[in-house]
């Protein structure tokens, strides 16, 4: 009888002259204990899962603003930027557009005042955040390095700069499921202008199962599309039909173990008939109180889409979904040109909202336990580009963003750029310092994400320096045990 060579392998492997033959390696020193074999293939769901040491947060709500926030006019005041107006910059400067490159210093043209007992200092362009400013941590000293959009968004929201990595929500997803198995853990709410830059792979799963991907809530109504069943199934023939469509499912896979495409498909298909009355009751706004519906602006025109994303936000944390995104529009934050009209126009839209969440959160008892986020991918440069419509460039050398609840310190600044603003030179705080930073306050470490790939394992965070910033947080390093 003849043998493939995989037989014979396999054979030798498994049977007792290889069995002795490591063993023997073993005893002389000459391998390591042979991990044992893998039985059976691993299964993932969305279960809640226990954090690694006491978590601080448990949900969280990103609110990115993709293009760069402006910095210089919003939260980073700079006197001697002020001062110099119009002279030359001083040092070297890296443009990312050098056919309208300046080296005009450019100071903001908008005041700065200080709020709230902690005497935090921000411009006039965001007065609603000045009501909250005693509740969120600014982070004056942010950096990624990378100059264009993509590079920066993938590596403030995968870890790296390359493509084709699981999002951030992904990984939390992964790491710890929901408590809602009624509504997705990962919920993405686009904008009606369009998708940001890299579109959906801003919610991609990467090489997780395809059961972390995040699922979009659609900015206008309907905002999750066939969510009603036809006329003819619904009630009694729609269960029917899906216990069968379920036991067929289960015994397709049966047959297929370890195909997480085809597991995740069918989870898929039975949240998705779940969804049918959780996330209409989820995403419908009507029983809001009018108190609740002007202080997130859903009557006025400027701030109406953006604050109703925000309130969904909100009613979804409240409902146990684990990770929310919410996007501005592609490049909205992107001021290379008419910066003194743009960028009032996109505060007007998102300052008051996003108070209002921070406000609304805090009310309800969640701020605590609810991490907000507050940025782009990038600032931008204190010097102007485009002499005849001024703007202002990429940074990513130095920019600001702001946290609030979910275990991070209140009424704080921390860190600082140079005096023109243009790179971070005290606390700096890198992308992988960002991750390491939620990972703990959600309970994780940083080697629980991490996936086995046939190419070596994937990590979120691949840099060996990252470090938790402690002095942002309530609880330092001596309360993981306790």
């Amino acid at each position: 009888m003849l043998h493939s060579r995989r037989h014979f392998l396999s054979q030798q492997a498994f049977g007792v002259s290889g069995i002795a033959l490591a063993w023997l390696l073993k005893q002389d020193g000459l391998t390591a204990a042979p991990p044992k074999p893998t039985l059976e293939r691993p299964s993932y769901d969305l279960l809640p899962k226990p954090p690694r040491h006491p978590p601080q947060a448990t949900a969280m709500i990103s609110l990115f603003m993709q293009g760069g926030p402006s910095h210089h006019d919003l939260f980073d005041p700079k006197p001697e930027l002020q001062k110099r107006h119009l002279e030359k910059f001083p040092g070297d400067i890296k443009y990312d557009n050098a056919a309208q490159a300046s080296s005009k210093l450019f100071a903001s043209p908008w005041k700065f005042s200080h709020h709230g007992e902690c005497g935090m200092e921000l411009s006039e362009l965001v007065p609603h955040l000045g009501e909250v400013a005693d509740d969120i941590c600014l982070i004056r000293s942010m950096r990624t390095g990378v100059n264009n959009h993509g590079q920066s968004i993938n590596a403030l929201n995968t870890g790296q700069i390359t493509p084709g990595r699981p999002a951030l929500g992904s990984w939390m997803s992964y790491g710890l499921g929901t408590e809602s198995q009624d509504l997705p853990a990962f919920v993405v709410l686009t904008d009606p202008t369009g998708l940001p830059v890299l579109g959906v792979q801003n919610w991609q799963n990467g090489w997780l199962p395809s059961l972390y991907q995040g699922t979009v809530v659609r900015p206008q109504e309907p905002r999750i599309l066939n969510l009603d069943p036809p006329a003819g199934l619904a009630g009694r023939p729609q269960q029917e039909m899906l216990a069968y469509l379920n036991r067929i499912n289960q015994e397709h896979l049966e047959r297929r173990p370890g195909e997480h495409d085809l597991s995740a498909r069918i989870q898929s298909y039975e949240l998705a008939a779940r969804m049918q009355v959780a996330a209409k009751e989820a995403l419908d706004l009507s029983g809001e109180t009018a108190a609740t519906r002007e202080m997130y602006g859903l009557d006025e025109t400027a701030t109406a889409d953006y604050g109703a994303r925000c309130l969904i936000a909100r009613r979804l944390v409240e409902r146990g979904v684990r990770f929310v995104q919410i996007h501005t529009g592609n490049q909205t934050w992107d001021h290379h040109g008419g910066i003194e009209k743009k960028l009032p126009d996109v505060c007007r839209k998102t300052d008051k909202p996003s108070a209002a969440l921070v406000k609304d959160l805090k009310a309800r008892g969640l701020l605590d336990t609810t991490l907000v986020h507050w940025g782009g991918e990038m600032g931008r440069l204190p010097v102007i580009q485009n002499e005849k419509n001024i703007g202002r460039d990429h940074n990513t050398y130095g920019f600001s963003m702001w946290l609030a609840g979910g275990g991070v310190n209140a009424g704080q600044v921390y860190g600082a750029t140079d005096e023109f603003g243009h790179k971070a030179v005290e606390n700096v705080v890198n992308h992988f310092d960002y991750h390491a930073t939620l990972l703990h306050l959600f309970g994780l470490e940083a080697e629980q994400m991490s996936f086995e790939r046939p190419t070596g394992d994937g990590k979120l965070i691949e840099t060996p320096e990252a470090k938790v910033v402690w002095d942002i947080l309530r609880r330092g390093p001596e309360a993981i045990d306790g």
